[in-house]
């Protein structure tokens, strides 16, 4: 997420989710020139507490979310745009605390769909370092 000064970030591709949700904290709802904006904070590394990137986007929208253990929350909503794969476009992502989850964020089927072919018993399919050719894995038995 470039524009969110994200360069990587560890992501789980989640069908059952129907929405995308990053890690973030220290959300803070402010307006700027008439216009709800939000500012908020993100470990984008995995189990990395001290690399902190700060971020601030246009709200575009609350939405109310049930999470897999069926508790409803009300979270902010930006768009941002994404990097997978060689492929860049803008996804609504949902903020949220994830610090029990994971992986810092996960894309939902809205986010994924007419894009990519999701292949379930096969992970890290398109792991890049910024600015490397993504590796592809070979199909191994099971």
């Amino acid at each position: 997420m470039p524009a969110l000064g994200i360069r990587a970030i560890k992501v789980k591709v989640d069908t059952g989710a129907r929405s995308s949700a990053l890690h973030a904290f220290d959300i803070e709802i402010f307006q700027s020139d008439g216009q709800e904006m939000v500012r908020f904070k993100v470990h984008p590394l995995q189990n990395d507490a001290r690399t902190t990137v700060e971020g601030v986007a246009p709200l575009i929208d609350r939405r109310t979310v049930r999470s897999s253990a069926g508790q409803a929350t009300v979270r902010p909503v930006i768009l941002a745009e994404v990097e997978l794969a060689g492929q860049r476009w803008p996804i609504e992502l949902t903020l949220t605390r994830r610090d029990a989850m994971g992986f810092r964020m996960l894309l939902g089927r809205q986010a994924v769909r007419r894009r990519f072919q999701i292949e379930p018993a096969r992970s890290f399919l398109a792991s890049a370092t910024p600015g490397k050719k993504v590796r592809k894995r070979r199909r191994t038995k099971e």
